[in-house]
């Protein structure tokens, strides 16, 4: 069981708005330890398409604090254990539009050493990708749906998601369906025993990535 905990994190927002929603969930093992989510202030407009999606208007949003107040928490987060998303990129984007740098960290894909960026990424969407190439779609609520996780990810949203904020395209929610994403992966028989690296192995975007990590045994 891997004993590091994992940050699975979702943003809502674009590059115009900035973060207007965070959640963040807490996995230590197969146990939950905290999730933590709220609404941010925009630092530009909120475009109709994007209200549409997630359902946060300027309105809403007005009288939250901006997402550049959390730096305590994300960089906290980060020396504890490594970030996870889906589609990491996007996630590691948001956070470097705000700050480009984390605090010098571990790099746990690499032990012993350190890193003052916000990755490397564990990421459900390249590791579904390569673990099961004969999916035709590995978006968010597809692998849900297919893996029958969607009444546990509804229970675990009534538990912790605020009220109407409990459907896809909201932070806390998304971020609970990656974490039962990556917990279902080494729950798995076959993956019984997995370890940290292989994670991050398997969550690289690209296979010269993938190369520069090291190709290894999965245990």
């Amino acid at each position: 069981m891997l004993q590091i905990p994992i940050h699975v994190i979702d943003f809502e927002g674009s590059r115009q708005s900035g973060i207007v929603e965070y959640g963040v969930v807490t996995l230590h093992g197969s146990r939950i330890d905290a999730v933590q989510t709220r609404v941010c202030a925009p630092i530009g407009t909120i475009s109709d398409r994007d209200r549409m999606q997630h359902g946060l208007s300027e309105v809403s949003t007005a009288r939250a604090a901006p997402f550049s107040q959390e730096w305590a928490l994300f960089s906290g987060l980060r020396e504890l254990g490594p970030f996870c998303a889906h589609n990491a990129a996007v996630e590691d984007g948001f956070l470097r539009m705000v700050w480009p740098y984390a605090r010098n960290s571990p790099n746990f894909s690499e032990p012993g050493q350190t890193t003052p960026s916000w990755g490397p990424w564990l990421d459900t969407l390249h590791l579904y990708r390569r673990i099961y190439p004969q999916l035709e779609q590995h978006k968010l609520e597809t692998l849900i749906a297919t893996f029958q996780l969607q009444a546990e990810l509804d229970e675990l949203a009534e538990l912790y998601c605020p009220a109407k904020r409990n459907h896809y395209h909201c932070a806390l929610y998304d971020a609970l369906a990656s974490a039962l994403l990556l917990r279902g992966l080494y729950q798995e028989a076959e993956f019984e025993g997995i370890s940290l690296h292989w994670l991050f192995l398997n969550s690289a975007a690209s296979e010269s990535s993938r190369d520069a990590m090291g190709q290894q045994d999965l245990f």
